[in-house]
């Protein structure tokens, strides 16, 4: 269990929550581990199967205190709403600012400075650790040029600009990808990105993480009441969860990329983990998409600190705070939004 920005997250699978006078009661095996003051929360997020008590419930709706359900993977099942619903005003701010381009713009720029700054960290983070192998590939000069960007991104006047910023960034990026897969080059190498379908091993993994990431995000943004189908940075289409990939983009390079060059790297993914389609696909087969998601869970329980919060926690719960961000700046508790920048 962790308290966070007011915040109570549930991670432990068997945990069940229960009311007692103005107390949550956090009860394991019908014993109490832990207590908190209602009054101090806003908000409680429950990756437990076991659930929470009809007492309690109740008086989240009463008080309006958010009170969202997750399965442990963190696919968000459900959100506890009372008489009066708060998040109505949540979400229209959030209607509006997203059918305003400059407002917009204003919160995609700190979500691609996020992006690009976290894609200069991963480059350098592979410096930093492989420096003899990665000598004289590029890769100083890929992150210089990226760090280049960041200011021009802060200032820039429209989304089209802005576009093109990221665009410049990620070819920066991508071009040196290649050079941090350090293992059995033959098998698992990066010519460029390929989505639909993946053309190779590597692809077929980032595309993989990115779906996992997105469905995350949006479990996230559903749990502090945010419509995850309505962006900033990427447009309204039908049955696409526009912010949830929004608020992925800052993620993607210190989420789901590293965790693509560590399987690589590590040796903990093989060529028989993937199988080629007559259409050119290569796809993960079924054990090693097993192999896949039991990594990814593991990686989401490695802990970190927080840069903005200053505070220790683990990777799965990186979403759900930016989530919290975010929704604390659309409602005007902060200037900004605080992109998560990794270090």
């Amino acid at each position: 269990m962790k308290q966070l920005l007011n915040t109570l997250f549930v991670t432990s699978e068997d945990i069940y929550l229960s009311l007692e006078g103005e107390n949550v009661l956090a009860n394991r095996d019908r014993e109490v581990v832990a207590r908190y003051p209602l009054h101090t929360l806003q908000t409680i997020v429950s990756f437990s199967y076991s659930g929470a008590s009809p007492a309690l419930m109740g008086a989240c709706a009463e008080k309006r205190i958010g009170l969202a359900f997750c399965t442990p993977r963190g696919k968000f099942l459900a959100r506890v709403c009372g008489e009066s619903n708060g998040n109505v005003l949540l979400r229209r701010k959030q209607y509006r600012i997203a059918d305003d381009p400059r407002q917009s713009c204003t919160v995609a720029r700190y979500m691609i400075f996020g992006k690009l700054s976290n894609s200069a960290a991963s480059i350098q983070r592979t410096l930093r650790d492989h420096a003899p192998r990665v000598e004289n590939c590029g890769l100083e000069e890929a992150a210089g040029q990226i760090r280049k960007l960041l200011p021009q991104v802060l200032e820039v006047p429209d989304m089209e600009a802005l576009r093109g910023l990221e665009g410049v960034g990620a070819a920066a990026y991508f071009g040196v990808f290649d050079h941090m897969l350090l293992n059995r080059k033959g098998d698992f190498f990066f010519r460029g990105r390929s989505r639909r379908p993946p053309l190779d091993r590597v692809n077929a993994m980032l595309s993989f993480a990115y779906s996992l990431l997105a469905h995350d995000c949006a479990s996230a943004l559903e749990s502090v009441g945010l419509d995850p189908y309505v962006g900033f940075l990427h447009r309204d289409r039908p049955g696409r969860e526009s912010l949830a990939l929004d608020l992925m983009e800052e993620l993607r390079p210190c989420m789901a990329d590293r965790f693509v060059l560590t399987l690589v790297n590590n040796r903990m993914v093989r060529p028989e983990d993937f199988q080629a389609q007559d259409s050119g696909a290569v796809l993960l087969t079924d054990e090693g998409r097993k192999k896949f998601l039991k990594a990814w869970q593991e990686r989401k329980r490695d802990t970190l600190t927080h840069p903005y919060l200053n505070e220790k926690m683990s990777w799965g719960l990186i979403p759900y705070v930016q989530a919290l961000l975010l929704a604390r700046y659309l409602r005007g508790d902060l200037d900004a939004y605080p992109p998560f920048l990794w270090k």
